[in-house]
């Protein structure tokens, strides 16, 4: 009996450490069944499994750029843009998707300051870009260890400098992440035409039409709408479907 428990306790043992694994291969295999339905000019089913795969947590940088391709390809540069955005999020270093916001903004005629109405949104991109969080870090261990070197050393006539050059540094470099946490969370437009509406309901008033492509700020999130404001500074209420967040993933329900 003990004998078949421990089988029993080796085989679950078994099947938890291949799970993530397996979840890994088809999460690969579903990216490239994407790429290869892009490939061939299925656009509609490649988005929808690049969507289904970030939706279900397995983003990066590579997958938006390729779902950016396939939304030109198919028309949309809301989208596309959109998902170039959302790929500098996760990876702020990356020169080609850099290049290509730059690309798909110009071809939307939308001034550099329309897809960054946040400033604090940039500067906590630049932190991610630079690790400012690890430096920071460092430095301040750097500054502890400085002191304490200085506490049993009293002698010592670098502890001192030291210790406040880098406590000076270690602080300097906290506060871009920190700013970049008060930023306000902002969404990109992604359908021609959107409206803007006074309230969040199908069947409210329209007040404005928003500029596909543009990023803006989202003050209120409501179920499958979101309070926004413009680049003209008119505030109203956009579906979730129009207008997609760039700090989160997208969900299942807005990429259908």
């Amino acid at each position: 009996m003990r004998a078949w428990a421990r089988g029993c306790a080796l085989a679950l043992f078994a099947a938890g450490a291949l799970t993530p694994s397996l979840l890994a291969a088809s999460a690969d295999e579903r990216f490239d069944e994407a790429n290869n339905l892009s490939r061939t000019g299925d656009y509609p089913r490649a988005i929808r499994l690049y969507g289904d795969l970030a939706a279900s947590g397995h983003e990066s940088a590579s997958l938006y750029w390729n779902w950016a391709q396939a939304s030109i390809a198919r028309g949309e540069p809301g989208e596309a843009l959109w998902a170039l955005l959302r790929a500098r999020e996760l990876d702020p270093g990356d020169r080609a998707v850099r290049r290509d916001v730059e690309r798909v903004r110009e071809a939307l005629n939308l001034d550099p300051a329309e897809i960054a109405p946040e400033p604090l949104a940039s500067v906590a991109r630049l932190a991610r870009r630079f690790r400012l969080d690890l430096v920071a870090a460092l430095l301040l261990g750097l500054s502890l260890g400085a002191h304490g070197l200085g506490k049993l050393r009293p002698g010592s006539r670098l502890a001192s400098p030291v210790a406040w050059i880098s406590l000076g540094l270690g602080l300097l470099a906290s506060a871009a992440p920190a700013a970049g946490m008060l930023a306000r969370p902002t969404g990109a437009v992604v359908r021609r035409g959107a409206p803007l509406l006074d309230a969040a309901s199908p069947s409210a008033e329209v007040i404005g039409t928003l500029r596909e492509g543009e990023v803006v700020p989202v003050l209120k999130p409501g179920g499958d709408w979101l309070q926004i404001e413009d680049a003209s500074g008119a505030r109203g209420w956009a579906h979730v479907a129009d207008v997609r967040r760039l700090d989160s993933p997208p969900t299942l329900a807005q990429d259908r």
